[in-house]
């Protein structure tokens, strides 16, 4: 009798824990993608009555905040329905991209901006992968031949912003500037000039010899001497501090190396990106749903901001890394990366339809140390995660 109440006691303490099962990632990459397209229909009813006019955020009181072109975000809403479009069919999502995109084209005679790699680049190059309109090879050509007058060869770099900074920056690189290296690999591949492909290698090179440490961390900053070519200092601007590890910062030279070997096939820029990948991925500051914080050495971790954008980042490229290397390797990426994703498609980071302003993700860090875009969502944290949703759904959800 005894063990008869044992039993019936075990089967009812084990009934009362049952949970409902963990949906199946197919479930969460179509239920995301899915949100997205409406969430982008919705934002997109908007823009059209906005003319010439780009979604970027929201504003303090939660309204939608939009930039012209000229601001560095601009291509990343078009990026975003050319994803889409991709992952539906739909001609409506074809037109609402091929629109959107007009709207920054303008950009490719550009010589102010070192990101016109993520302005036209992410438009336009996604309308030719699709659907490999010719007209966007000339637009890509030139933009490539704007961006290379910010390369100087004494340095080996290409300039990023402008202004001299209030530390006074003589030639300032920034580790996000690697992300607009594709831009110039692919005008190679479509013009047959090497001088892009040239300058990309240089810059990955210079970058790689000095915004790491030996941890494989990165600095956001390295201010070079323009005569001598040498590093004069290295910093941060959007971190919280020179010494610490800004997270979105991490995930570019994560992003940016794997491409890099992607377009190359040099094995030091793998190597790189695994380094990196390896650094990221054991930090013991990781949050468990591999969410970054803003920056891992903020004092105040753990009760500080995550930003969702370094993880949609993060998530994207090592879903590509994954393919580049050793199958075991390659699935503790893939897990990660599925951590990732489920992370942000669950309520906590994931919008609610025709909320947020209709962008797709909540929760992004901007620029914190001056109060710019904090804890709101942004376009290219959008952006990154539709493109690590769909790079999943290819590799991970073959039929």
């Amino acid at each position: 009798m005894k063990n008869y109440v044992v039993i019936c006691l075990l089967s009812f303490m084990v009934s009362g824990c049952v949970t409902t099962p963990e949906p199946s990632m197919e479930h969460v990459v179509d239920y995301a993608l899915n949100r997205a397209v409406e969430q982008y229909k919705h934002m997109y009813a908007v823009m059209d009555s906005i003319p010439e006019m780009l979604p970027r955020s929201v504003d303090k009181n939660g309204g939608l905040e939009t930039s012209d072109s000229y601001f560095w975000t601009s291509g990343f809403y078009p990026g975003t329905l050319w994803y889409l479009y991709e992952y539906t069919g739909d001609e409506q999502l074809k037109e609402m991209a091929s629109r959107m995109s007009d709207r920054v084209e303008i950009q490719k005679y550009n010589k102010d901006n070192h990101d016109v790699g993520f302005m036209i680049n992410c438009s336009f190059g996604n309308k030719y992968r699709l659907l490999g309109d010719t007209s966007c090879i000339d637009i890509i050509t030139t933009t490539a031949r704007s961006l290379s007058t910010r390369y100087r060869s004494a340095v080996g770099c290409t300039r990023s912003w402008s202004h001299p900074g209030t530390l006074h920056w003589q030639f300032p690189v920034i580790i996000d500037n690697m992300m607009n290296l594709e831009l110039l690999c692919r005008a190679t591949e479509f013009s047959g000039d090497k001088s892009f492909y040239n300058m990309a290698i240089s810059h990955a090179d210079k970058t790689m010899a000095n915004h790491f440490r030996p941890d494989y961390s990165c600095y956001h900053v390295v201010n070079y001497d323009t005569i001598s070519g040498n590093a004069l200092q290295k910093c941060t601007w959007q971190g919280y501090a020179d010494e610490s590890v800004w997270s979105r910062g991490q995930s570019w030279a994560l992003y940016g190396y794997t491409m890099m070997y992607r377009e190359t096939k040099q094995p030091r820029y793998l190597e790189q990106a695994r380094h990196i990948a390896r650094f990221l991925i054991n930090h013991p500051k990781m949050p468990q749903d591999k969410i970054p914080y803003w920056d891992f050495d903020d004092p105040g971790v753990p009760n500080v901001l995550r930003d969702a954008s370094a993880a949609a980042i993060m998530a994207s490229a090592l879903l590509e890394l994954s393919g580049y290397v050793d199958k075991a390797t390659g699935q503790d990426y893939i897990a990660v990366a599925e951590t990732q994703l489920k992370t942000l498609a669950s309520d906590e980071y994931l919008a609610k339809p025709g909320e947020n302003a209709n962008f797709i993700l909540k929760h992004s860090v901007g620029f914190l140390p001056q109060n710019s875009e904090v804890d709101v969502p942004l376009t290219y944290a959008d952006y990154y995660f539709v493109e690590a949703l769909m790079r999943y759904r290819a590799m991970c959800l073959k039929e």
